[in-house]
């Protein structure tokens, strides 16, 4: 039988991927928190032989203001809601350098990531983009990944990944994403909870259903057969659930939770499939120690798996390639 894949990736976006919901007042220290975080969670990965795609918001490749400003894509998107864009004056208030302003760039923890080689850098859009909001184009989105990969180059990286910011799935750019390199992309989970939709057309309800799913199996063990390989189109590695941190105010379902994710880990290694973890460095920027305890418990349950039924540990590019392997090319 096959044996299955545990798959991690990280939305790695700093303040770009707030800015449109928190103040940085309110939510700065969880991103200062992630100069802490990250290397922690880079060491417990290599500890337990783990490899996670880390996708990027290009935009944080940057050292200072005049690289950021000078890679700037002519092409900017046009959303309804001028607030969403990073480019409506915010990058001008933004400070002049990474020792000013750790909020905004994050080139040193770029080098980071490339002093763990096991791990894949991935493509989060130059601008953590949305592709799902009304008002921006193909055009604009096709200029946005060309920034990312330009960005990705001056590091020697070439992004063959793709996280869509939001999770805001766009199937129509998905041949955009195949001509500028990415040949594989985190799909969303398969229950209609999870089903892709912009700001304007979320609900409540289905946020509210996305919480309890946290603890209660509400969308099953959301593994996944091995992706299947659409010409023309990068391979889908679909999510499976998003690794919620660490709040005093549900830390009495801490075991829930845990065991909600260990158990579709069992499901996957029993069946050949995959699992996709998934959040944000920046959720582990406060409560560090609470949410690496909790973080060393699911990589401790994959090293069992990988001794007793042969999980292994791929990053989305590998799975790509594996899967385009089986299909024969």
């Amino acid at each position: 039988m096959t044996t299955g894949a545990f798959v991690l990736s990280l939305d790695f976006e700093l303040y770009w991927g707030m800015r449109d919901r928190r103040t940085l007042e309110a939510y700065g220290p969880r991103i200062l928190g992630v100069r802490q975080a990250l290397p922690h969670m880079l060491d417990a990965f290599d500890a337990h032989g783990v490899k996670a795609t880390i996708a990027t918001v290009g935009l944080l490749f940057f050292r200072d203001k005049a690289g950021l400003l000078a890679a700037l894509p002519d092409r900017r998107p046009g959303y309804a809601n001028t607030a969403l864009s990073p480019y409506h004056g915010h990058i001008d208030g933004i400070g002049p350098d990474e020792e000013n302003d750790p909020y905004h760039y994050g080139a040193s923890l770029v080098r980071l990531i490339q002093r763990h080689p096991a791990h894949e850098v991935a493509c989060h859009t130059f601008s953590h983009y949305y592709c799902l909001e009304r008002g921006q184009t193909e055009t604009e989105f096709a200029a946005d990944l060309e920034a990312a990969q330009r960005a990705a180059a001056a590091y020697g990286i070439t992004l063959t990944s793709f996280v869509f910011p939001r999770n805001q799935y766009n199937a129509r750019y998905l041949g955009l994403c195949l001509a500028h390199g990415i040949t594989a992309y985190r799909g969303n989970e398969r229950s209609w909870l999870y089903r892709a939709r912009n700001r304007e057309e979320e609900s409540r309800f289905r946020r509210a259903l996305r919480l309890l799913d946290t603890w209660l199996p509400l969308s099953g063990p959301n593994t996944h057969a091995w992706p299947a390989v659409q010409e023309g189109l990068p391979v889908d590695v679909p999510s499976s659930r998003f690794l919620r941190p660490w709040s005093p105010r549900y830390a009495p379902l801490d075991g829930l939770k845990l065991r909600r994710i260990t158990r579709a880990m069992d499901h996957a290694a029993q069946r050949g499939e995959l699992f996709h973890l998934w959040w944000h460095p920046h959720n582990f920027g406060t409560d560090l120690e609470r949410n690496m305890a909790i973080l060393e418990r699911i990589l401790d349950h994959y090293s069992h798996l990988h001794r007793t039924t042969g999980l292994r540990s791929l990053t989305m590019a590998e799975v790509a390639q594996e899967a385009r392997e089986r299909h024969g090319g």
